[in-house]
């Protein structure tokens, strides 16, 4: 019984060259709907504040959990 599945190196598949394949991503590039200006700027908004609030919401954590953990492993008592 004879599967091609389980033998990789029997398979009559032939390799692209690189002119070929830098064709294909060529033509495939073309098929990119590229965004405008307004829309990039748009996207680029959004990525920043999105970035923004997630660091400060993991400084905050990482702010309260070390507090935390300082107070836990202190005996409950803080030095002022």
């Amino acid at each position: 019984m004879s599967d091609t599945r389980s033998h990789p190196e029997k398979r009559s598949e032939k390799r692209t060259t690189p002119a070929v394949f830098y064709r294909q991503v060529v033509a495939e590039l073309r098929k990119v709907v590229w965004p405008t200006q307004e829309q990039l700027t748009t996207y680029f908004i959004v990525v920043l504040a999105f970035v923004l609030f997630f660091m400060t919401l993991v400084s905050l954590l990482d702010l309260g959990f070390g507090r935390l953990a300082f107070w836990v492993f202190s005996g409950g008592h803080t030095k002022q």
